[in-house]
């Protein structure tokens, strides 16, 4: 087993990493983001929590990271069977999605939840370091471009569910961060019971799952949190939909300003999407890119 990244909290040892869910369907991103990761970092520790029973293949792929299969696999398919349990069927739109909510159970006492559909920039894994002054940061600007859009319905600030301050901490939930022991297993089951009991809280309208009960678990229970790009004015974006990002040598600036990732939230990735010869460059870096020839024999049958 890859050894832990160790930190020194007050005194006191503190093992960090990333978490991820993937399984062999989305396997050519995973590879294109674990690329990033170990561009920038050889060491952090990685798990792979799988999203369903399809996951030998990306597991094998990723291994070649030192990615590690999350610990205990019971207890996530446990997780699993509890969700359904609490929500009716028709309720959440990928219920397996979910499962990223496992990373407060995991073996990581500070961890980054990485979606597979994002590149990094840097060693992300160094904005861990804010753990020692929240127990919950994201990095995004969906309070400013989305607004409660795909979170909460108009019905929570109505019914003053949140305050507006509350409100303007909303997040994609592709990118943050927190700590194991900031929510219980106890607390996140009651949560979750409550998020079942008031569907006409959440936005679902464009077939999100996690987000919006993401949001509204890390609102209610987590009181020490930031959202990093409210740092400064001219903090970089993330979105791939975004098309000012300049490159230059494979990364991106947003006015002069390096990003820390770039997420193609809600955009497929394929050959016209933006930013698409970059996600290409991560994908095969340090590998022969396939050519056309090459792409057809490997659909041939034998």
């Amino acid at each position: 087993m890859r050894e832990m990244c160790y930190s020194d909290v007050n005194g006191f040892k503190v093992n960090r990493g990333i978490y991820i869910v993937a399984n062999d369907k989305v396997i050519e991103s995973a590879i294109a983001l674990l690329n990033s990761i170990r561009l920038y970092n050889s060491q952090v520790p990685i798990f792979l929590i799988p999203f369903d029973d399809n996951y030998q293949q990306v597991a094998a792929a990723l291994s070649r990271h030192g990615v590690q299969l999350f610990p205990n696999l019971e207890f996530v398919e446990q997780f699993t069977r509890e969700i359904g349990k609490i929500f009716d069927r028709d309720f959440l739109a990928l219920p397996n999605k979910m499962r990223k909510l496992a990373a407060w159970f995991g073996p990581l006492d500070e961890f980054l939840y990485i979606d597979t559909d994002i590149i990094v920039f840097e060693d992300i894994a160094a904005n861990l370091n804010k753990l020692s002054e929240v127990d919950f940061f994201c990095c995004d600007y969906h309070h400013l471009s989305e607004k409660l859009r795909n979170v909460f319905s108009p019905l929570v600030k109505e019914q003053n569910i949140f305050t507006d301050s509350e409100l303007q901490d909303v997040f994609n939930s592709g990118f943050w961060a927190s700590r194991k022991g900031t929510i219980t297993e106890s607390q996140m089951s009651e949560i979750l019971r409550e998020c079942a009991q008031h569907r006409e809280y959440f936005d679902f309208t464009q077939n999100v799952t996690d987000q919006p009960i993401l949001n509204y678990i890390v609102l209610k229970l987590i009181k020490r949190r930031c959202n990093l790009v409210k740092a400064a004015e001219d903090e970089p974006g993330s979105w791939a939909g975004s098309p000012h990002f300049q490159e230059i040598d494979y990364v991106l600036y947003d006015k002069g300003k390096k990003l820390k990732y770039l997420h193609w939230a809600g955009i497929q990735i394929k050959s016209s999407s933006p930013y698409w010869k970059l996600w290409k460059h991560y994908r095969y870096l340090n590998e022969e890119k396939p050519n056309l020839m090459q792409k057809i024999f490997r659909h041939l049958p034998i």
